[in-house]
Formats: C-alpha cells, structure tokens, sequence
C-alpha cells in the first residue's frame, strides 16, 4: 500500500487552477470577501488565466447586486465510541503515540493500575474490538456524568447507540472507561503522564459520543454581476454541544480561518473594492501517516483490530518503510520486495486477499464448507508459486538500488548515498574501497538559515538532543534550539521558529533587527530562578558571597575525596580488625593445644 501511493505520486500529473475572489463592502463599509462560484446559476471551475481575464472584463464596469441570502441551522453528530482502530488513529494525531505504543498503555489501562483510595483498578474495557456496542450501565453513568457535569441542555435526552459495521466479530464491547466515574483528574496522580493522556482521551471521546449535537449557524450568500456568481459563506458556533468536551482529528491540513460577513439583505447594491486572483495546482495524494494507513487497513479489509500494531512496526523495523516527519515512504529495499512478491505471489500479494480469505473462514464457522476444502484451494496453487519463485531465484542475488541524496562527499565530491548499518541508516560516499567517507544521516528542514540563507539541518547531539543548525556548521555558526517552520516573517521575510514540545505552535521570529523579534524569555520557557549569592554583614550591609558559588565544584570534589577517604579507613579498620581477630584465634588455639599438653 505505501509502494502503491508511492507510484502514484511519481505519476501524478498536476493540473492548473485559479481562485478569483471579488473584496466588497457594503453600505455600512464593511468588508467581505466572495469566491467565484459560475454563471447563470451553473456551477464552473477556472482552469486558465485567459478564463480569469474573460470574468474580469465582463464585471469590470458592472454592479454587484446580493441576490440571495439564505441562513440555515446546521447540526453536527459526535464521532462514535473508540474501536481498535479509531484508538489509534486519534493517539497518533493527537498525543503523537505511534500504534504500538498506544496499544502497549492501553494494555496497561486495561491489566490495572494502583488507584489511590481505589486499589488496583482496570480502568477501560478491552482494547481490541471493531465493535461500537455499548452497555446500558454505561449509557446510563455518562447520562449522569453529562448532567451533572456540563447540565441538562448537552445531553440529548435518550442514549445514543451507534452501529457496528458489517462483518465485525462484536465479540467485545467498544473501548471506554470501565467506570466513567473515574474521570482524568481523580485518577491523574496515580499515572504516568502517558496513561494519564491516554485515558484522558478514551473518557472523553466516551462522554462526548452521548452527547448533544453541536449547532452551527450558516450563513451564504449570493452576489451577482453580469450574470456571474460570486459566493460568500459564514459559520459560527451557536451551540458547542459534544464539542465542548472533544472533537475528532483530521490528518488534512486545517481549513483557512473564515472572515466574518457582515448583514446582507436580497436586493442589496455592494461596492466591489478589488479583485484578486490566485494560480493553483493540484496536489498529489498525501503520503500515509501510521494514522491514515490503519484506517486504510480497516476500509480494505486488511487484517484485524489486532494485527494493525504489529503490522506497521514490522514495516519499519524491516526498514520496508521508514518515517519522514509523520509520513511513511518505502525505502528501495521495500520496493523491491514489494515488486519481487508481486511477480511471484500476486494472488497473496493483494489488497483483497485477507478480506477474501475472513470471508470464506466465516463460511467454515457456519458449516458451509469444509475446511480442509478451504485449505487445499489454498494451498495448491501457493505451493506451486513457492516452488517456481525458488527456482527462478536460485543463485541470483538481488541488488537494492542506492538511494542517492543532494548531499555531497566532502572526499570526491560524488553525491552520497544513503546506507543501512547495525546502528541504522547513514550517509556513505558511493566509490567505496576508494572513498570511505561517511557522516551522519540529516534532515532538511522548512525555511532558511536567518544568517545566511542555506539549508537548516535537524541534528543530535552527543547527549541524544535534538537542534538545528546551518548546513555551513562553523562557518556560518547558526544554531539553536527553536524549530524552523514554513512560515516567514510578514515584517523581515526570514523564516520564524516555534518553542520544541507538543502543543507549542505559534511560530516567533527570532530575528533581532526585525520590529517582530520575540527575547528568548518571552517564547514560552521556564524562567531560572536567580540566586542570591549575598551576605548580610556585622554592619548590617550586604556583600557578594565568595565561598559559596565558586566552592560548587571544589565542595563535590571535596564530598568525593572524602568519602574516598572515609571508605579507605574503613577499609583500614576492617582489615585491623581482622587481623586482630586472626592473631586472637592463634593465640587461643596455641593456649589450648598447651593445656592438652
């Protein structure tokens, strides 16, 4: 599936659109923006600028005349309950937790956990379950939840239950708290901060998905000129419902923030202010992310709740696919064991083998073929595949092509390639024996070096932390501790930074000429706490105090000699001592063979 896109990407042709947007004010000046909608009440998409510049000179001395208004409620329904899947595609959006490593706390959660005033509790229902079947205990605890917690007005007054998609074992019910009593901040003290999120997002996705929906006002409107339609929309939140507690990720990029319209009436005149136009281009499909490959998984058929985790991450420990960011991209060694098994096993290799297979499975269950039937319609032809697949490779050995990389060796000058080693993957100059040099593996980042405009390069330190530096390294000196992003800065143009960490995404410019600079103490970290290092004196004054900073390190070293010192007497002590008892013993045995004398 990650080869699949691959190629698609490779041959996706892109195709040239444009936006033509209409800025306009209405009789109280108040600016709005319509988007280009069609003629004549039609529907019609700009592929050209000569279509853009044919609209143009047909509006250009005509008047904008609001033809229609409508307002309309909207209501939005909360997502279901967790299944294995939908679990894991949430971490990943949201908590950043690959799907191994949500399934690994959500066994924990499951086996129990040490509750303080509680005992060891389980808190959530079984986490692999492809069913969305509720129990009516719990329906009931979060109608009380919900009532109590947020009042009557966000619950929708009977329990909500949501169905079970065919062909799903239902043998569980769907992922929720055990005892949705226990809400996040009872039980936060008793986590780990990775428990404590991952429950956190369980409880609330459980709650929300009983509760009323969310309620929208929308507004569009329709503005006319010379037969051409221009569109205007508007919407905002009347009622927060579910959404006041959760609401679901989406692997897409965020829609643009939506200006607000001002009152229009039918029949209005509005004044067209400027025109503005925009070339676009079609984009390929995105690469998966773990997210968007499990959710794959699930829509073809592929595998069960169970088999999702283990999949993925034999994929990238086989380094079949690696991960760029969050996206997945199949190394070349993946592409040629996916081409291979193609060639060889193409009625295995399929998107459609496993659910093909669940399906006859489930007719064994129900008695409508025998099973040993099942196994030898299977088994047959893959026997004679395996067998011809050995014989056709016998003896031949398989080359990877190189994954060649813009980065240069600093030796011959070749462009490097990229190597897989018992420490992972590395840079390698590609005229080895004669060329040895390698270096380590790097990653680009968006924007460019504020000094002096080259590439920004993510790296690790010695200590295993993470900055990013010039490509120049010394030359150019950059360096720090803030992450590039894509955008730059509206004053200076150079690119801006955000703070590292999860949750931190308002980008600064760090740039200290420009008006928009943000200090290094205004970006969100934690402030030191200074230390006093004064004295007060006989008279009352105070001085700086000259033993206590600088005798830090003398103070440890002095603490460590010793300690050498008292361990080396005690040493001496015990060696006394048992030498003395040694001599005491001797003389007790010589006095007592004299006696028996």
């Amino acid at each position: 599936m990650v080869v699949d896109r691959e190629n698609e990407i490779r041959s996706f042709v892109p195709a040239e659109y444009w936006h033509l947007d209409a800025v306009l004010t209405n009789s109280d000046n108040a600016e709005f923006t319509a988007r280009y909608y069609g003629s004549n009440g039609k529907k019609a998409e700009l592929k050209t600028e000569d279509d853009v510049n044919h609209i143009k000179s047909d509006i250009q001395s005509e008047p904008f005349i609001v033809k229609t208004v409508k307002r309309a409620d909207k209501q939005r329904t909360p997502s279901p309950p967790f299944i294995t899947s939908s679990l894991q595609q949430e971490a990943s959006r949201k908590l950043g937790m690959t799907p191994r490593r949500t399934m690994s706390i959500a066994q924990q959660l499951y086996e129990g956990i040490d509750i303080e005033n509680e005992g060891t509790v389980g808190l959530i229902t079984y986490m692999r379950t492809d069913s969305l079947r509720l129990s009516d205990e719990a329906l009931a605890a979060a109608a009380d939840i919900i009532k109590t917690r947020y009042g009557a007005q966000y619950y929708p007054g009977e329990p909500r239950h949501f169905k079970t998609k065919s062909g799903a074992q239902d043998a569980h019910e769907a992922i929720r708290p055990s005892d949705p009593a226990l809400t996040p901040e009872r039980v936060k003290s008793s986590l780990t901060t990775d428990q404590y999120r991952l429950y956190r997002l369980i409880w609330m996705r459980f709650i929300a998905c009983q509760m009323s929906n969310a309620v929208y006002d929308g507004i569009t409107a329709d503005i006319e000129s010379n037969g051409h339609i221009f569109r205007s929309s508007y919407t905002t939140l009347k009622f927060a419902g579910f959404t006041s507690v959760y609401e679901e990720g989406k692997d897409d990029e965020p829609d643009e923030p939506q200006k607000p319209m001002p009152l229009l009436s039918e029949g209005e005149i509005v004044k067209l202010k400027n025109i503005k136009e925009e070339q676009k281009f079609t984009q390929p499909p995105a690469r998966y992310t773990e997210a968007s490959l499990v959710k794959a998984m699930e829509d073809t058929g592929i595998g069960r709740p169970s088999t999702y985790a283990p999949t993925i991450s034999t994929i990238l420990d086989r380094e079949y696919v690696v991960k760029e960011g969050k996206n997945l991209r199949p190394t070349p060694l993946g592409e040629v064991v996916t081409t291979l098994m193609e060639e060889r096993f193409s009625n295995i290799v399929d998107l459609h083998f496993t659910a093909r297979m669940e399906e006859e499975l489930d007719s064994v269950e129900k008695g409508k073929k025998p099973w040993k039937e099942v196994l030898s319609e299977f088994y047959g032809p893959f026997s004679k595949s395996l067998e011809n697949a050995e014989k056709a490779l016998e003896g031949e050995r398989i080359k990877i092509p190189a994954e060649e990389t813009d980065e240069i060796c600093e030796v011959c000058g070749r462009k490097m390639v990229i190597k897989s080693g018992r420490y992972g993957r590395f840079l390698a100059c590609p005229g080895y024996p004669e060329c040895t040099f390698t270096k380590p593996l790097v990653i680009e980042m968006p924007g460019k070096c504020p000094k002096c405009g080259s590439r920004i390069l993510k790296r690790t330190s010695r200590n295993g932390y993470t900055y990013y530096a010039c490509e120049k390294g010394a030359a150019c000196g950059f360096m720090t501790w803030d992450v590039p992003v894509k955008d730059v800065c509206p004053e200076c143009g150079k690119t801006m930074f955000k703070k590292s960490g999860r949750g931190f995404n308002k980008p600064f410019c760090i740039n200290e000429e420009c008006p928009n600079f943000v200090p290094e103490d205004k970006r969100g970290y934690k402030k030191k706490a200074p230390v006093d290092n004064t004295v007060k004196t006989e008279s009352g004054g105070e001085q700086p105090d000259s033993k206590e900073k600088p005798a830090e390190k003398k103070s440890l070293i002095k603490k460590t000699s010793s300690r050498k010192k008292a361990v080396s007497e005690k040493k001496v002590k015990k060696a006394d001592k048992k030498s003395s008892t040694t001599r005491t013993r001797r003389k007790v045995s010589a006095s007592s063979e004299g006696d028996n004398k």
